[in-house]
């Protein structure tokens, strides 16, 4: 059984970041995604977590997870051998160079870039927390219920 992991801030989740993961779970096995810990996350790590659960319901081959540390010790830990990653034009000389450093710790494991959908290649998560931080509406950028959970925490710090 092939095992991905998908790792990320997801600070906020975004359409985008649910769309790779819905892609990669009809590629392998099982998709782990794993909640990357973060001290500037603007979520909390169990909020982030909550919010990748709801907007994957309905997957039964993936699991959401936090991770800590290195990416290809945590896709050691969940038995994965594949790293999914997003992959958009601005994205790629970052992804190329961490991607030659995870291949050099763990040569067992396989990094799998997606090209983002069309329709999601402009929107990133820093993106969304700077326009909702504006009090822009996010709604179309992200699962339900996110865009909620967004402008309660801007309210919060205003």
């Amino acid at each position: 059984m092939t095992v991905a992991l998908y790792p990320g801030r997801f600070d906020p989740v975004t359409n985008g970041h649910v769309d790779i993961v819905q892609r990669a779970a009809r590629i392998f096995e099982e998709v782990v995604v794993g909640v990357a810990m973060s001290r500037s996350a603007i979520f909390s790590l169990e909020e982030r977590i909550e919010m990748m659960r709801n907007a994957l319901k309905g997957w039964d081959n993936v699991r959401v997870t936090a991770i800590e540390g290195l990416t290809v010790d945590s896709a050691k830990a969940c038995g994965a051998s594949v790293i999914v990653r997003g992959l958009r034009v601005a994205d790629f000389t970052y992804e190329f160079d961490m991607a030659l450093m995870n291949r050099n710790m763990a040569p067992d494991i396989e990094s799998v870039y997606m090209m983002t959908a069309l329709e999601h290649l402009f929107v990133s998560a820093t993106r969304i927390r700077e326009l909702s931080s504006f009090g822009r509406d996010v709604t179309e950028f992200v699962p339900a219920g996110v865009s909620e959970a967004i402008e309660k925490k801007f309210a919060k710090t205003s």
